[in-house]
């Protein structure tokens, strides 16, 4: 008979062998190089893009350095390749950023294990032909692409070195929107590219990842109708391959051009949040998290007492594309850094690509380490009012008005109007689910900055603006609610000038008595189109003296 002590012995032997068997997996795995496929068109080699101007963007300063620690095998263009013939340290290519770049660093930032990335991409390439994997024509991507592969994989076998092939980044589309056939088989096309890779590199489990194309280019808002049929065909491949995932970037930075400051490419700021965006879906998929938490440690409001609730929506400048965190240095904008435990925050942005966990004290929340102007605001209300304040904020910068109208458009998946009328509606209940009585003071939105540049919907910004009002007010039941419409000085241009978008505005106001037109014409550092950290600041401020000079 086995004595108790004697059972005691034997199970700990077991689990001291099971934990060394387990720590020592894990070891092994960290010395197993980690290997991500980059491949597509202009927005994947990181066209438009300069590696001088990681400086202008904080969080990002130093990723323009080798990263001597990731392995890099490329082949770049059409007609004239740039070829890293073989591995060398991951640097940019050509003085231009490619997502490479960003996303390098923040896995290297998680995970303990080498990297190595093999990319692949030319501008102008399609689906249907290029990259066609049984029928490749033109600049035969897909062959191309697969041999650069195969000998880069080779090497490392040479080299003895012990690797693991653990994604495929995809982002392309563009091209195929102007060929009918492969417009409208682009989800067919798609599905036999990644069963025809996973075949070719005997890899049936690869996970791929599809970037969704920008809706905050030029193509975004002239050719809206192919674009949609192109996310479309994306989006059904993601949702019937369980190993395929569509990863939103049409939030992010896109250069601003000329003459009017919009473009077809993300360029520089893009480009290294576009690397993240890949870097945040890689890591979300092996269990790492990598947004910190920001508790609201107790409902600020006493039971029975009313909220004031502000809702702040809008595009990027409401978003706040350009504002970061580092650029806030001066005494008084360092106090908007600390998390507010007395003003209730909740958030949707880009599309709710980021949303709050419930109500979290106001503070800095962007992505990308950046900020709206509701820091500000909040922050001049508080001072000037001893009320209870509340703050929601609605905001998708890859939307023009016309998204945000009940029509919507052909587009349907970016119509925005219900998901914002359902954040407001869910944002009252939640307050008086606290035990308070419930305000709402106003909707704070900041006109299209896209939509001021491009003449179709110059034209009809305030007739879509007029659409939203009168819809939001009779879904929310109150025929009198206050709009405050911030307006930015609008593109000056002469394609666009005589399009009079601020006299219409200024109409709009006069007909409806609580629609209030704030012409915020002198926000500093203004590039065109976006405003910095700066400007959003202040931005912030103008909205919030609106508020009481109205109020009083």
């Amino acid at each position: 008979m086995i004595s108790k002590t004697s059972i005691l012995a034997l199970f700990l032997f077991f689990l001291s062998t099971a934990l060394f068997a387990f720590e020592a997996a894990a070891q092994d795995n960290d010395r197993i190089t980690r290997v991500f496929i980059f491949a597509g068109q202009s927005n994947m080699v990181g066209s438009d893009s300069k590696v001088e101007d990681i400086q202008k963007f904080p969080p990002f300063v130093g990723v323009e350095k080798p990263q001597s620690e990731v392995k890099f095998s490329y082949c770049l263009g059409r007609e004239n390749k740039t070829k890293s013939n073989g591995w060398v340290d991951l640097v940019s290519v050509n003085s231009i950023v490619g997502p490479e770049l960003s996303f390098a660093r923040k896995v290297g930032q998680n995970v303990s294990a080498p990297i190595a990335i093999i990319k692949c991409a030319a501008g102008g390439t399609h689906l249907g032909g290029d990259w066609n994997p049984d029928d490749p024509s033109g600049f035969k991507m897909y062959p191309l692409a697969l041999d650069l592969v195969k000998s880069s994989l080779s090497e490392l076998d040479e080299q003895n070195i012990k690797y693991q092939i653990e994604g495929f980044f995809w982002h392309q589309g563009e091209n195929d929107m102007f060929d009918e056939a492969y417009k409208v088989n682009y989800g067919r096309n798609l599905t036999r590219f990644i069963e025809k890779w996973r075949q070719d590199l005997n890899v049936p489990q690869l996970k791929f990842y599809i970037g969704e194309l920008c809706t905050k280019t030029i193509w975004g808002m002239d050719l809206r109708p192919r674009m949609y049929a192109i996310s479309q065909g994306q989006k059904s491949v993601a949702k019937s391959d369980p190993l395929a995932e569509y990863i939103p970037t049409s939030h992010v930075g896109v250069e601003i051009g000329s003459p009017v400051g919009l473009h077809y490419h993300y360029g520089t700021l893009g480009q290294l949040e576009h690397g993240v965006n890949y870097a945040d879906a890689y890591l979300d998929s092996i269990g790492i998290k990598t947004v910190k938490a920001r508790p609201l440690k107790s409902w600020p409001y006493p039971q029975g007492s009313k909220v004031r609730l502000f809702v702040l929506a809008g595009h990027r400048n409401m978003e706040g594309e350009r504002a970061f965190i580092q650029e806030l240095k001066s005494p008084s904008d360092q106090q908007l850094l600390k998390n507010n435990q007395g003003i209730a925050f909740k958030y949707s942005l880009g599309g709710g690509v980021k949303k709050s966990r419930g109500w979290e004290p106001l503070g800095p929340a962007g992505y990308y380490d950046t900020f709206g102007p509701e820091l500000s605001f909040g922050a001049k209300l508080q001072d000037q009012s001893p009320e209870n304040i509340a703050i929601a904020k609605f905001t998708h910068s890859g939307t023009q008005v016309i998204d945000w109208t009940p029509a919507g458009s052909v587009a349907k998946s970016r119509n925005i109007y219900p998901d914002f009328i359902a954040f407001v509606k869910d944002s009252i209940r939640e307050i008086q689910a606290n035990g308070n009585e419930v305000e709402l003071a106003g909707v704070f939105y900041h006109m299209g900055e896209n939509d001021t540049s491009f003449g179709p919907h110059r034209r009809q910004a305030a007739d879509w603006l007029e659409s939203i009002v009168g819809q939001c007010r009779k879904d929310l039941e109150l025929p009198k609610l206050d709009w405050f419409v911030s307006q930015q000085l609008p593109t000056d241009h002469e394609r666009v000038n005589s399009i009079d978008v601020t006299s219409a505005l200024e109409n709009l106001a006069v007909r409806d008595q609580s629609l209030i037109h704030i012409k915020a014409f002198d926000l500093p550092a203004r590039r065109k189109l976006v405003i910095g950290t700066e400007g959003v600041v202040r931005l912030g401020e103008v909205m919030a003296e609106s508020f009481l000079q109205n109020s009083k």
